[in-house]
């Protein structure tokens, strides 16, 4: 503190109205713990000693005390904190419960009264405007993060449901519908399904400034050599720097693998590629990425997650 002045500490209510708000802002634990990982990214010390598989009030806790404990070398962290919870005036992942209307009800008032708090600590805040600028941009890397992690988390639950639904023709639409979501959210430029003179393509998109068109398949039955065949004849009409993605929820038969076990100008995927996504175990540009390093390399249309995110491949 300059010139000798008293150093300023956060009020100890300030700290309890923290753990509520920590508390009641999502109800799912994943999104909960994915946002105080992100927001306590750069303090790995803090994170080994936090046990996710507590309750979130227990984890709440613990992360306050700990922030509390060694209020001198965490201020700046508490306070981007308590800054970063106060901006939420949305709730996404307790709107999507049964009881959304009454989760949001509470958790807005808990911030409510965070707020209150955060504004009786303005002379805490003020004496800390030289890192001012980190703080903003460390609560809006947080919450990029958690809006990220929520658009997953949000088609999850849509993929899902959508497995349950009993008319094909309504759940190829919300396939088609799914999956341009999902590729728009990792910025691939994806079109919807278009026709041609001759021939209709699920879609389109652009990837690491190829160009590749996308065939998706919810059938009951492995797609064959047969489909993969045709898509093969589709890609070389448009052009040779075209590339193809094949996406089949019901996998494919190990005829049709074989055929294209050494040149390929597609690479394929199925339901667990996505369930892999959309856990965040990996991110789909990466999976494209690594597949079409395989397809390149092998000359194999099919690649399984399993392999990539063990680490095998």
């Amino acid at each position: 503190m300059h010139n000798g002045a008293r150093k300023k500490t956060v009020n100890p209510s300030a700290y309890l109205a923290l753990v509520e708000a920590l508390t009641l802002i999502f109800w799912n634990k994943k999104p909960f713990e994915l946002y105080l990982r992100g927001m306590l990214q750069d303090h790995s010390e803090l994170l080994a000693r936090l046990d996710f598989g507590a309750t979130k009030r227990e984890v709440s806790g613990q992360v306050v005390n700990l922030l509390r404990a060694n209020e001198a070398r965490y201020l700046d962290l508490t306070i981007a904190l308590m800054l970063d919870i106060t901006a939420m005036d949305t709730f996404p992942n307790l709107m999507n419960q049964v009881d959304g209307d009454d989760m949001v009800a509470k958790a807005a008032a808990a911030v409510t009264e965070l707020r209150r708090w955060t504004a009786k600590q303005q002379e805490v805040i003020q004496e800390h405007e030289a890192h001012a600028a980190a703080i903003t941009e460390s609560a809006k890397k947080a919450q990029d993060g958690r809006a990220f992690a929520q658009s997953h988390e949000d088609l999850k639950q849509r993929f899902l449901l959508m497995h349950s639904a009993g008319d094909p023709h309504k759940r190829g639409t919300a396939f088609e519908g799914f999956i341009n979501e999902l590729f728009a959210l990792y910025d691939l430029e994806p079109r919807a399904s278009y026709s041609l003179d001759h021939e209709q393509i699920d879609g389109a998109f652009s990837f690491n400034t190829d160009h590749y068109v996308l065939e998706a398949k919810w059938w009951k039955e492995a797609i064959g050599r047969r489909e993969l065949d045709v898509f093969k004849a589709n890609i070389e009409r448009k052009g040779k720097n075209t590339l193809g993605l094949y996406v089949s929820m019901s996998g494919y038969s190990s005829d049709a693998l074989a055929v294209y076990s050494y040149s390929t100008p597609f690479t394929t995927m199925d339901g667990s590629d996505f369930m892999a996504v959309l856990d965040q175990r990996i991110r789909l540009d990466d999976l494209l990425d690594r597949k079409k390093g395989h397809a390149s390399q092998t000359g194999h249309c099919y690649l399984p997650v399993s392999e990539i995110v063990s680490g095998s491949k």
